[in-house]
């Protein structure tokens, strides 16, 4: 039998899926390269129907961080593999609809570009589209950077690349620097080294929102396999290479996320910094170096290595991620330890407590830090009224902790909320900005009127963006770009240590000023991991039984609110209406509550516990503190426990 005939058999007997079944009979005839047909042909062979149907169930959509997949499949295929090069990467990326290769990448620059250009044409402007691409350290990162670029330039644009690896934030301001139409980054976050991703960006230099994304997808998907092939062969002639130039364009707006640098002379803060084999180390070190801090790097990890060789997960919001940087900041009596993960737009951190001990911080709790200390200091410095004011916004999402809205709501300033994902805090800052243009009328330079004045003129017409942050340890200072900044964040959070110090405080003697100050908030999060085509199944199941036939209790505590985001009108404090999307809100009879989400960038189901408690002062902080996480934790295997039942309904 032909794989062709074993497949259609396959299919017949239900080891295939009919979409799967399809989507590889098409790729067998769209006139693909030979190796192609030689992967797949193996592993018919093999009989890896479970492999196909994951390879092959879909095509990769963009989700709330464009689309991200696997590069190197489970099972491993001799024609993919080939010769690994010096890195430890494959030949190819992996065949497959579902897959981050060749042919999804291609497919997804063609259908970025036909809307790029249809968008530009609806306003009567005849530019060529213009696109920066930046990537990451991963398997087949700058291959898929250079294909991204050359197909774009042949399909008639002009597109810029950088000489190496850079920062996802850098990508975001770039765009708005060169003042290109689009842009993209080559980059799976903090996943496993077997993945890779495309996230697509737009002119504001932030990630695509409605309609833009629903335009995009489609243009993706009306992009034929056939059309595929003449662009496989890579061209870099009509490609420009950024050089030091755009490095410190954006270092230059980077370092003005400290808000009082007067700090660090006061201070001289010891602070070990790892960039866990990512790009952090490019822009982080030179931020924390030129502020003044005493810095010391992990020296094994400070290579980009697209296997993550020192760490279980490059996620710095895990502490195994972080063993080799606390064990250093033991080492060398650091008082704080920073960690971007690969492509840097997110930070992790641990500081040292009043008994010597290094102690991890959830990103809630960075999060609430930065946004009382910027506040804060903002008064201070009087770029806002004393008082507060409702032309002030912090901006977070519906999973972030509520610590920040009490904190927002106690400095006097507006607390808007978001879905999740940054690129929908960027679309707030983004609307600010178009009412500050509409005041200030045509030939306004929003991005080079300097930020002092910018914020008080923000103020005058429109809201200024003080602070936005999200709890999955992302972190943006102000508007000068558009997506979340793990260099920036590191300098941030630096000044924060470095203030506490010089009032002779510890980080979370801090953080317990602020708990007495708003109450004790606590946060949780469970992750059901269900990868594949079945594992998909699965999530779908939970939302949409949670829709159809909601929780009403879990043990003794009953349900007494159930916002469904997919069916409701929600609106945010500026009365703008929240897009719909299968998000849950669920508020229990003690007063916690918790959020229900699929995850947009891994294949997960997601729920965001919350809790408080007032705290009447601070020797009852420690047993409110006890109470708090022993009720959390009881709630969590419940809500766990019911979710699984749901996956296998």
């Amino acid at each position: 039998m032909t794989s062709t005939e074993r497949i259609q058999a396959a299919a017949k007997a239900g080891s295939l899926l009919p979409a799967a079944a399809d989507n590889i009979t098409a790729f067998l005839n769209a006139g693909l390269p030979a190796w192609v047909a030689a992967s797949i042909d193996e592993l018919v062979a093999k009989q890896a129907w479970a492999e196909l149907n994951d390879r092959f169930y879909r095509y990769l959509e963009f989700g709330t961080g464009g689309m991200r997949g696997r590069t190197i499949g489970v099972v491993p295929v001799a024609a993919e593999t080939g010769l690994l090069n010096a890195a430890g990467s494959p030949e190819h990326a992996a065949v497959g609809a579902n897959m981050l290769n060749d042919f999804t990448l291609i497919r997804a620059v063609v259908g970025l570009f036909r809307y790029t250009q249809k968008h530009l044409q609806s306003r009567g402007d005849v530019a060529r589209p213009k696109l920066v691409i930046a990537h990451d350290v991963r398997h087949f990162s700058r291959h898929f950077c250079e294909l991204a670029a050359s197909t774009w330039t042949r399909l008639g644009g002009e597109a810029f690349i950088f000489d190496g690896p850079r920062p996802t934030p850098q990508l975001s301001f770039s765009v708005r620097w060169l003042k290109a139409h689009s842009g993209a980054v080559i980059t799976a976050s903090h996943n496993p080294p077997h993945d890779n991703g495309f996230k697509a960006y737009f002119d504001d230099g932030a990630q695509v929102v409605p309609p833009h994304d629903k335009g995009i997808v489609g243009e993706v998907n009306a992009v034929p396999l056939s059309e595929l092939a003449g662009f496989l062969d890579i061209r870099l002639a009509g490609v420009t290479t950024l050089g030091r130039e755009a490095d410190d364009a954006y270092l230059a707006v980077a370092t003005q996320a400290a808000i009082d640098p007067s700090v660090f002379r006061k201070t001289k803060l010891k602070v070990v910094f790892t960039n866990i084999h990512g790009t952090g180390g490019v822009h982080s070190l030179p931020l924390l170096l030129h502020a003044g801090c005493d810095v010391t790097a992990v020296p094994e990890q400070l290579n980009f290595d697209a296997r993550f060789p020192t760490v279980k997960s490059p996620n710095p919001e895990n502490a195994e991620a972080l063993a080799r940087a606390v064990a250093l900041a033991d080492k060398e009596g650091a008082e704080v330890v920073v960690a971007t993960d690969p492509d840097a737009d997110r930070m992790g951190c641990a500081v040292r407590n009043r008994a010597g001990k290094m102690e991890l911080l959830t990103g809630n709790q960075i999060g609430a830090l930065l946004t009382d200390y910027r506040l804060t200091k903002y008064k201070e410095l009087g770029w806002i009224p004393p008082q507060g004011s409702q032309s002030v916004a912090i901006v977070n999402t519906f999973v972030t902790t509520q610590l920040q809205d009490a904190i927002g709501r106690g400095h006097g300033v507006k607390v808007i909320k978001t879905l999740t994902g940054f690129k929908w805090i960027a679309a707030k800052i983004r609307g600010y900005e178009d009412k500050l243009r509409a005041a200030m009328g045509t030939g306004f330079d929003y991005d080079g009127t300097p930020f002092a004045q910018r914020a008080r003129l923000l103020q005058q017409h429109s809201t200024f963006y003080a602070f936005g942050t999200e709890e999955s340890y992302g972190y943006l200072p102000n508007d000068s770009l558009r997506d979340k900044d793990g260099n920036s964040a590191c300098l941030m959070f630096a000044e924060v240590c470095a203030w506490a110090k010089s009032r002779g405080l510890t980080v979370p003697e801090y953080l317990d000023e602020i708990f007495l100050q708003n109450g004790f908030f606590l946060e949780g999060v469970i992750n059901l991991y269900y990868e594949g085509a079945s594992g998909n199944a699965k999530i779908k199941r939970i939302l949409e039984t949670y829709r159809a036939n909601p929780p009403k209790a879990f043990g003794d505590v009953g349900v007494v609110k159930f916002q469904d985001f997919g069916r409701e009108r929600i609106v945010d404090a500026d009365g703008e209406t929240i897009p719909s999307q299968d998000l849950y809100v669920v508020t229990l009879s003690n007063g916690y509550s918790f959020a229900a989400r699929g995850s947009g960038t891994e294949p997960k189901m997601k729920f965001y516990l919350f809790a408080s408690e007032k705290v009447a002062g601070a020797a009852e902080l420690p047993a409110v503190k006890a109470h708090v996480r022993a009720t959390l934790d009881a709630l969590n295997k419940l809500i766990e426990a019911d979710a699984r039942r749901r996956a296998e309904s």
